[in-house]
């Protein structure tokens, strides 16, 4: 297992995980392969966990614009095996490091990916719903603990 910069190449195994999830479900199309390579090469950077056959189990990609947590994804059948958290904490690592003081994300509501951001120390915005569902969340880097 190797997490690594996420590249254009990996562009089909990205989808191929995001289509997969049962949470958080992405209407084929609606998202394209160049805002995602927007948000590769251009805003921010990505990360994948590959495993030893080249397969991508996970991946995780950030906006260095604003601080945004614009996707983070694990294949469902490898699920619970600690590829979502180092992924995590690889980007607000990094987003840190990039001089932000503050970083958010939006998720649906009562999920999984609601309680796992919830145990790596994200909390509530004030913000209701957004257009797509999502509940809002914060992390702040006074409150930043690594998972050890």
């Amino acid at each position: 297992m190797l997490i690594r910069q996420a590249t254009l190449a990996d562009t089909a195994e990205l989808w191929r995980v995001r289509y997969a999830v049962t949470e958080n479900k992405l209407t084929p199309g609606r998202i394209k392969d160049d805002e995602l390579h927007a948000y590769l090469n251009d805003y921010g950077r990505g990360w994948v966990v590959e495993l030893e056959n080249g397969r991508i189990a996970g991946f995780a990609i950030a906006d260095n614009r604003d601080g945004h947590i614009w996707a983070m994804f694990v294949d469902p059948p490898l699920h619970g095996r600690g590829y979502g958290r180092q992924l995590h904490d690889v980007m607000v690592d990094w987003l840190f490091a990039q001089g932000h003081e503050r970083l958010d994300l939006g998720t649906e509501p009562d999920s999984r990916a609601e309680a796992f951001y919830r145990r790596a120390g994200w909390q509530p915005t004030a913000e209701g719903l957004d257009a797509y569902g999502d509940k809002h969340f914060e992390l702040l880097k006074k409150n930043w603990t690594r998972h050890a």
